[in-house]
């Protein structure tokens, strides 16, 4: 028979053994982030370039992580509603987003209420991709060069008309700095995403067409409808090195790239969050990566975390004075 000592010393290993079972599990499963599917908001529609950075870097990220990472398209309001949802979702970091220089940098001036912060909402995680915009005709127009455009601008009886896939866009606000630099003015026409913009310019419903370049470079390395007469960044692009940049032919020098970038709701728990950022840098530096956004016309990104919050405040500052300078209103 056992002694009453006895029987308590058992109890007492039982319970000890039981919490040490208890804490090790607890910290198992905190250290196995992610334990299931990620999502990864797209505040676009499907097709355009934040898509395409999106699914890229999500297929990539899942072989890192070892969990799928599902791309949801959310658009609407220059992306404001998927961001808008971003900064709702409980900030766990199974629900991540692709934000842009419109939804991080410029939407904030153009909008009188877009339902989130974006300095203040969002924990930054890394930039996905870099790349030109890229000025666009169709191959019927007498319009072949920067200066073409400008003089074509100047002696037009109705404005020339610009397409871009939409209002607040880093596209839009291309089109805004050359009007500035160049002296002139344009009639901007904005559509639902390059899907709608690029049959716009085919079709003759406009005369010039701004876009990303990664989502437009398919109709262009076609050749058989439109041609690029501009790049917007300060070098020509690897893509279409025959193209040049808009500072070639004496215009004012212009170094204006779109950028991308994943983000999670503020207060991700910083486990989370390093993990997203390692699997970001791991993804982002892969060659599969690597030679797919070479091929879009894009590069790959290399600001993380807290040096991305400094970018994108960095930008805030640049496109408000614009917005400001060309008194874009609110909408």
């Amino acid at each position: 028979m056992q002694s009453k000592t006895h029987i308590w010393h058992k109890r007492l290993w039982r319970a000890g053994a039981g919490l040490l079972l208890a804490l090790g599990l607890g910290a198992n499963a905190h250290a196995a982030f992610p334990d299931r599917a990620i999502s990864m908001v797209v505040p676009y529609p499907p097709g355009g370039t934040t898509d395409i950075a999106a699914r890229t870097i999500a297929h990539a990220m899942e072989k890192v992580l070892g969990q799928a990472v599902v791309v949801e398209n959310r658009p609407g309001a220059g992306g404001n509603i998927g961001m808008a949802y971003l900064a709702k979702a409980r900030p766990d970091g199974y629900t991540i987003a692709m934000g842009t220089i419109g939804t991080q940098s410029i939407n904030e001036f153009l909008y009188q209420d877009m339902h989130f912060d974006p300095g203040k909402d969002f924990e930054p995680l890394a930039m996905v991709l870099t790349t030109p915009n890229v000025i666009i005709v169709r191959n019927d127009s007498e319009i072949h060069t920067m200066k073409d455009l400008v003089a074509a601008a100047k002696a037009a009886k109705v404005e020339l008309s610009y397409a871009t896939p939409g209002i607040g866009s880093s596209v839009h606000l291309t089109g805004a700095y050359i009007e500035q630099f160049a002296g002139i003015d344009m009639l901007h026409v904005p559509y639902k995403g390059v899907a709608e913009s690029m049959p716009g310019l085919i079709s003759g419903q406009v005369d010039i067409l701004l876009d990303n370049l990664p989502s437009s470079l398919a109709q262009l390395r076609d050749g058989s409808r439109v041609r690029a007469i501009a790049v917007t960044s300060a070098e020509r692009s690897p893509a279409l090195p025959d193209v040049p940049a808009v500072a070639e032919d004496g215009s004012e020098p212009m170094d204006v790239v779109a950028w991308f970038a994943t983000y999670a709701p503020a207060g991700i728990p910083a486990d989370a969050r390093e993990a997203l950022i390692d699997a970001s840098r791991k993804a982002l530096a892969s060659p599969e990566v690597q030679e797919s956004f070479i091929s879009l016309g894009a590069e790959a990104g290399t600001i993380f975390g807290d040096d991305l919050r400094a970018f994108e405040a960095s930008e805030r500052e640049r496109w408000s004075q614009l917005i400001k300078q060309r008194e874009i209103p609110m909408r």
